[in-house]
């Protein structure tokens, strides 16, 4: 039987692990979550209260069971494997599917008895003693899964490096984008912007990881530009106070708007997306920009080269130079923004939809189920 065969007939209970999240590993799991009830499947979300609130797994027709796994280590996880612990007693659950490094290892350490499936949605970028300890726990959970699923080839290479017993590629889809409220006047005018100012958006958590700090220099140097281009930034995080008193040093035209419910409203106003990262797997941002059709300039890391195609353009990561001249090139430029702005959709449909995200899970779901009961016979 093949595995689109067996995906079809799986409709078995699924226990779904996530840690604190707002912004891309939530969103899959929602997505997931929809998918997977819609198919059949018992489901069972393991994770923060804030992440039932913030995503509706409840209110999907998921069972939901607060396990406090906060973004970082610390003694506190203990409590969280005795909480996953009790949240999988008592019930027939035939696969336990952790997604990222923080719920893989809560799970790993909760010791589940049905088969582990994890999905490594992040590369560790930590330096150091944190580094260490990261790396520690990348091995722990590579050891510990049955099947390892990652976003990006990278993430894959470096589970099987770790002693993943058996690793692949999974298909991570997008949530579709949803249509805009308001019109890109409209959305303009809540910024004050004249017709012509050029509009960039980014769209991330303020980590050190996102490199912001490249975005706000660049932005400094574009003061010189007639009209100066308003930078917008939608997203709350650690970095907020360090990124809010450089911006005021350089005089940029910059703001950081926190977390925005609004996307496709601010893509709507955009004139061009831009995203700064050290590493990415598969960005949301960058799938939500180019379904819209604006124009992407992106850092070539991670996952995101293979996600893009050519339909975005790459630079290095942490290159002020390079990020200033792509953005210069294209605002000069009307027809080549508009030759992005259509590869961008035509590159989205090249995904993987929620629908197949949901059918490559269901087969992971069944090779593991098929497995364990082949052991246990």
């Amino acid at each position: 039987m093949t595995d689109a065969a067996r995906a079809t007939m799986w409709h078995g209970s699924v226990a779904l692990v996530l840690g604190s999240s707002t912004g891309g590993v939530g969103r899959h799991v929602a997505s997931l979550t929809r998918g997977l009830l819609a198919a059949g499947c018992r489901v069972l979300v393991c994770g923060p209260a804030a992440a039932d609130e913030l995503f509706g797994f409840s209110a999907a027709g998921a069972q939901f069971a607060p396990v406090e796994i906060p973004a970082n280590p610390g003694p506190q996880d203990s409590g969280a494997v005795r909480a996953l612990r009790r949240a999988l007693t008592g019930r027939d659950v035939d696969v336990v599917h952790a997604h990222g490094l923080r719920a893989a290892f809560v799970a790993s350490l909760a010791r589940p008895a049905a088969p582990l499936v994890v999905t490594w949605h992040n590369a560790v970028l930590a330096r150091g003693l944190r580094g260490q300890a990261s790396a520690l726990v990348e091995r722990i959970v590579a050891r510990a899964a049955t099947l390892t699923l990652g976003a990006s080839e990278d993430l894959v290479e470096r589970a099987v490096a770790l002693g993943a017993r058996n690793a692949r590629l999974g298909a991570v889809a997008a949530p579709a984008l949803a249509a805009p409220k308001r019109s890109r006047a409209a959305v303009r005018a809540e910024f004050r912007l004249t017709p012509d100012t050029p509009l960039i958006l980014s769209v991330g958590r303020l980590h050190p990881q996102k490199r912001y700090d490249v975005l706000v220099e660049a932005a400094a140097r574009w003061r010189d530009l007639k009209p100066v281009p308003t930078v917008l930034v939608a997203g709350s995080g650690p970095s907020y106070m360090l990124l809010a008193q450089r911006i005021s040093e350089v005089r940029a035209k910059f703001f950081l708007l926190g977390h925005r419910k609004d996307v496709p409203d601010l893509l709507a106003g955009a004139d061009l997306a831009v995203i700064t990262s050290d590493w990415e797997a598969r960005q949301l941002f960058a799938q939500e920009a180019l379904n819209a059709g604006v124009p992407l300039v992106t850092t070539a890391v991670g996952g995101l080269p293979g996600l893009v195609g050519d339909a975005a353009v790459l630079i290095p990561p942490g290159d002020v130079d390079a990020l200033d001249t792509a953005v210069r090139e294209l605002l000069a430029d009307p027809a080549k923004r508009a030759e992005y702005a259509a590869r961008g959709p035509r590159q989205a449909a090249t995904w993987p939809s929620e629908e197949d995200t949901v059918a490559d899970v269901l087969a992971a779901y069944a090779s593991v189920t098929t497995s364990a009961r082949a052991g246990q016979g």
